[in-house]
């Protein structure tokens, strides 16, 4: 019976990292609107808040709600920076002047990322074909930034500020994901997602409290609170453990390869939703970038054979 098992484990943890990434396609819509009406610091702010509360249930309901011990408080509170903390600040910030759906497409790269990274530190094997794969999602990347446009790299430009941040989160994302998957080894995916938004939200308080960023709260329209709240609620809680049980079940390459799904989310939504174009050359590059997502993930199926 325990092939069967670890087989329905193997779907569970598939379908839960799926159900992730299309609501985290959502959230580049989400947090473009906004951005929109406050700063990104509130955003990040206001959402992990409303994060937190969930979690807070969900770990008291599973018992979860243990105090780390002392050595484990530097890990979780290092993850909360990457993850929290500088991960969302860098793509609300990038959102500003970045479109929703070339956000996503660069955040697409993280599963590259991931790999190499996985290599690095897990020991995770690392072959020609995955360095191909890397190499198509480089120059898709270029794609997607410039619009088809590469002489613009040459005379200095290289897409928008904003594109340069969310470019920049794709390796902090993979490097959040792989250095979680010890900690996750030891404790749950709910104890460890609670802890790791709390010290992240803990830390973006000093910049809220700081800044005093709280005048800007009376400025939200019911549409920014639904995105707040919907940032809140699904992308900041249920996307977070789905993903992090994910990661529990699954090596850091295989999770990394879901990502995909965002970017094919987020165009649909932000044509629909914020009546941005749909580009030849995105369309181009965004296939280049999923390409080499898939031959970095093909690799590693065969190697498990």
């Amino acid at each position: 019976m325990m092939p069967n098992i670890n087989r329905k484990n193997t779907i569970i943890a598939y379908i839960k990292l799926i159900t992730a990434v299309a609501i985290w396609g959502g959230s580049f819509i989400a947090t473009k609107i906004a951005v929109r009406e406050v700063s990104p610091v509130t955003v990040v702010w206001l959402r992990f808040l409303i994060g937190n509360i969930i979690l807070g249930y969900f770990a008291w309901k599973h018992k979860e709600l243990v105090l780390p011990e002392r050595k484990d408080v530097l890990e979780l509170a290092w993850l909360g920076f990457l993850g929290i903390t500088l991960h969302q600040w860098l793509q609300s910030s990038g959102l500003v002047t970045s479109e929703a759906s070339t956000t996503a497409w660069l955040v697409s790269t993280s599963p590259v990322f991931m790999a190499l990274l996985g290599w690095m530190l897990l020991k995770e094997k690392l072959s020609w074909r995955t360095i191909s794969g890397f190499l198509l999602a480089t120059i898709g990347v270029l794609f997607v930034v410039t619009k088809g446009d590469f002489q613009s790299i040459f005379n200095g430009g290289f897409g928008t500020s904003g594109d340069i941040l969310i470019l920049i989160s794709a390796p902090n994302w993979a490097l959040f994901s792989v250095l979680s998957r010890p900690i996750l080894n030891r404790f749950s995916a709910i104890k460890v997602t609670f802890y790791v938004l709390l010290f992240g939200w803990m830390l973006t308080s000093i910049q809220f409290l700081a800044g005093q960023y709280w005048i800007e709260i009376s400025q939200l329209s019911t549409g920014g609170w639904a995105s707040i709240a919907f940032l809140g609620v699904f992308c900041s809680a249920i996307a977070y453990i789905f993903y992090n049980d994910g990661l529990q079940s699954l090596p850091a390459t295989k999770v990394g390869a879901f990502l995909y799904l965002e970017p094919l989310v987020a165009t649909v939504v932000a044509a629909a939703v914020l009546s941005e174009s749909i580009v030849l050359a995105s369309l181009v590059g965004g296939g280049l970038i999923l390409l080499g997502v898939w031959i970095v993930n093909h690799n590693f199926e065969e190697q498990l054979e």
